[in-house]
């Protein structure tokens, strides 16, 4: 019986790449990769050739048995995917449980990932963090991720891609207020930016600007303080607090949404008691 390397790739700039992933890559069987066409890329760059076996998540469960078998038999692996470490928010993970069901010795070979280092440059708090990666594009799964972490005082990460950042950050402002925030997109790379503001900030620059390259959010985390004025409001005083928007002129929805920003009830607990 052989083993499974995770080797961690370039997340953008391929000097990032180790020589110990190099050397790695170079010595086994063969490479378990999310995307082949990409992994080939980095293979022909480093001048390795190494046969490969596509590995992704509407694979999962054929292509990992038959994964294991190989490595049973004596066959080394190493798994990729397309940029940094795999196994994290990544098909990976299931076949290195699959791995460990079966006593088959993981070895890590590291790189860079996008999560820890959107966090070091975010400019908040590192000392304690959430990685929550993708939001679900499932309206109702999005809505009770974003319920049961708005108060976690810790820094959170979340993943996202460009055509999905605008509804993301109105869902952020809504669910957890508007706390500061870092858009790092495009790291390691030449255009690698880091944006730092509030929530509301961001939603402003996109108004304008369409988003480009791929994203790391780092959201400050509930500020102690403030969860503890939000638990003092009763959902009654939410609701009145929202009929004088609207007495102002506001839209119910609108001032329901901004007033849910400001205390523990959701958008939509407080509309339904303006409603009553």
């Amino acid at each position: 019986m052989s083993k499974l390397y995770v080797v961690g790739t370039p997340i953008g700039n391929l000097s990032d790449f180790s020589p110990r992933a190099v050397e790695t890559l170079k010595s086994v069987d063969f490479i378990a990769a999310e995307d082949t066409r990409v992994t080939m890329k980095l293979l022909t760059h480093f001048g390795i050739q190494k046969p490969m076996i596509s590995y992704h998540e509407h694979n999962i469960r054929s292509k990992g048995e038959e994964i294991i078998a190989r490595i049973m038999e004596g066959e080394s692996c190493a798994i990729c995917t397309d940029a940094g470490m795999p196994c994290i928010s990544d098909p990976g993970e299931d076949l290195v449980r699959l791995c460990a069901l079966h006593g088959i010795e993981t070895v890590v070979v590291p790189s860079p990932t996008a999560a820890m280092s959107a966090l070091a440059v975010s400019g908040l708090s590192t000392s304690r963090f959430s990685f929550e990666g993708f939001l679900s594009v499932n309206k109702k799964q999005r809505s009770d991720h974003l319920e049961e972490i708005k108060n976690y005082h810790r820094t959170l990460i979340f993943y996202e891609a460009p055509h999905k950042l605008k509804y993301t950050l109105d869902d952020l402002l809504e669910a957890l207020g508007d706390r500061k925030i870092a858009l790092c997109r495009e790291l390691t790379k030449v255009h690698e930016e880091i944006i730092r503001g509030t929530i509301s900030d961001m939603i402003r620059k996109y108004e304008t600007e369409s988003p480009r390259g791929e994203y790391v959010l780092i959201v400050e985390g509930a500020p102690y303080e403030e969860e503890t004025a939000k638990a003092e409001i009763t959902l009654g005083e939410a609701a009145e607090m929202a009929k004088k928007l609207v007495e102002e002129g506001r839209k119910a929805s609108d001032a329901c949404k901004e007033i849910a920003a400001k205390t523990r009830f959701s958008k939509s607990e407080i509309y339904k008691e303006l409603l009553s």
